[in-house]
């Protein structure tokens, strides 16, 4: 094998290690939601304290990913990819030894620290690893598909975990997964210097984002969630969250070397593939969140069946991301192919209105899942191409954490909104004395409508903000030497 080979060889199993530590962190957001009433009979947490498994690992991921993202670019990204790494499965170890609720709590917050640091970083390393367009549209497939089936496979890895042995090793297991990937980077990608944290240690401005985005983000998943937006804590944190937003971005106007220079959100194509992100993100939680309550509470699945059931929109998304998302991309152009995808997701969502108490899951849930993870496979990588293609080789992490940060925030806020509209439904219709089962479905279909409602938003905004770029033209930030990346055959 020639050295151009065995480096093209690296460069390709370097991509795959980078995606199974994403796996592992995305993985770890679903893998715990089918654990947590056995974790809350054996630890005995009450059910508003059961929420802090999940929100202490939200809070801290969706709030730091932003900054591990500019760090990344500071002081090198494999760096932070690594660190990431070591916290996140030092986390995983405790977690699966908790005995207590604090121990596990604080874990869980850990955690969330060690996955926004290790995810963070990844789409920025992919973009300048592959470099010429067709090889970085396929990149880009492998790395989204792993992101937005990493969901569906949590929800069966969970099940089986669960049920097979105990919810310690849900945790568990990440401990060596996480242990081999950082073996695996060592190996196979050389260090990056990045650009130095002179050219960005704003201090302030750290401090004011992460606080706006760590606030922001538990005002959605506490106050927001269960009392309604509406309340007066919801509002005042809300508002808290927003002045410290509106001070980061003064901050980062007038400083001398930003954290976030603000020039990235001159692109028209990288601010709007965000927002389109962060829309079609909040109503796709609709489908899998409520859909998953659908299937347990009205359908009576189990966490295994559920898991199961989900399956279907894993292999759809892998088999067209994988095989098909390169020549697509490579033809059409990364913003044409939103359209049929964003209409996929919404015409699935519409359709689960549809689904009754009664129904089956081949009639009314097999048709929408496939039909989802269709629309998924097509737009998320073209999604992603144009969310990196306005960043510089010096912002590409930079770029990386925004759109991760985008995606957790619209799942987030798009969660909290549907799961009140649909609970507030939900009540108002037991009241009127409907059955139970009626009352839950009738709940989903009004979240559902809503979810594809804000798809079609994310459909206006592609059509009338995103600018075309022809199909040859992607490009990553900088063209640096492949060889570069790679140590070992």
């Amino acid at each position: 094998m020639s050295q151009a080979e065995q480096t093209d060889r690296s460069r390709w199993i370097a991509l795959y290690v980078l995606c199974t530590g994403v796996l592992m962190i995305v993985l770890d957001v679903t893998v715990v939601n089918v654990a947590l009433p056995t974790i809350q009979d054996d630890l005995d947490f009450t059910q508003s304290s059961l929420a802090w498994v999940v929100n202490a690992y939200l809070i801290a991921f969706g709030g730091l990913l932003l900054l591990a993202g500019r760090f990344g670019d500071l002081i090198g990204r494999r760096t932070i990819f690594l660190a990431g790494l070591f916290v996140f499965t030092a986390a995983s170890l405790l977690c699966g030894l908790a005995q207590s609720q604090e121990m596990l709590v604080i874990a869980r917050f850990v955690q969330g620290i060690g996955g926004a640091m290790t995810s963070a970083v990844v789409l920025g390393m992919i973009v300048t690893m592959f470099p010429e367009p067709g090889e970085q549209a396929r990149a880009i497939g492998v790395y989204a598909f792993v992101a937005s089936a990493g969901g569906s496979i949590g929800l069966l890895a969970g099940g089986v975990l669960t049920q097979a042995i105990n919810w310690h090793w849900i945790f568990f297991v990440n401990v060596p997964i996480g242990i081999a990937t950082a073996v695996m980077t060592l190996r196979l990608l050389q260090k990056d210097e990045g650009i130095g944290l002179d050219k960005g240690s704003d201090i302030p401005g750290a401090v004011l984002i992460t606080s706006s985005l760590m606030l922001g983000v538990y005002t959605i998943v506490k106050p927001a969630a269960e009392d309604g937006w509406g309340s007066g804590q919801a509002l005042g944190l809300g508002a808290a969250s927003l002045v410290l937003l509106i001070a980061f971005i003064a901050r980062e106007a007038t400083a001398r070397n930003p954290l976030v220079p603000l020039r990235i959100f001159r692109s028209r194509n990288v601010s709007g593939a965000n927002v389109i992100q962060a829309l079609t993100v909040a109503g796709m939680f609709g489908m899998f969140f409520l859909g998953a309550l659908y299937l347990q509470r009205v359908l009576g699945y189990d966490a295994l069946e559920t898991g199961l059931a989900f399956l279907p929109t894993t292999i759809v998304m892998g088999v067209i991301t994988v095989r098909y998302s390169e020549p697509l991309i490579m033809r059409y152009g990364a913003r044409t192919l939103l359209f049929p995808g964003l209409a996929l997701i919404a015409l699935g969502l519409a359709l689960f209105t549809l689904a009754g108490p009664d129904d089956g899951y081949l009639v009314n849930v097999l048709p929408v899942i496939l039909l989802i993870g269709i629309g998924v496979a097509v737009c998320f990588p073209a999604l992603m191409t144009l969310a990196m293609s306005g960043a510089t080789q010096e912002d590409a992490g930079l770029a990386s954490g925004l759109i991760n940060t985008t995606a957790q925030v619209g799942g987030a806020l798009g969660l909290a909104v549907l799961a009140t509209v649909s609970a507030s439904r939900t009540e108002n219709l037991l009241d009127e004395g409907k059955g139970l089962a009626s009352a839950l479905t009738s709940g989903y279909h009004v979240a559902f409508w809503i979810g594809a409602g804000c798809v079609v938003a994310a459909i206006a905004i592609a059509a009338t903000v995103l600018e075309s770029v022809a199909p040859a033209t992607h490009q990553a930030p900088g063209d640096p030497d492949k060889a570069a990346y790679s140590e070992a055959a």
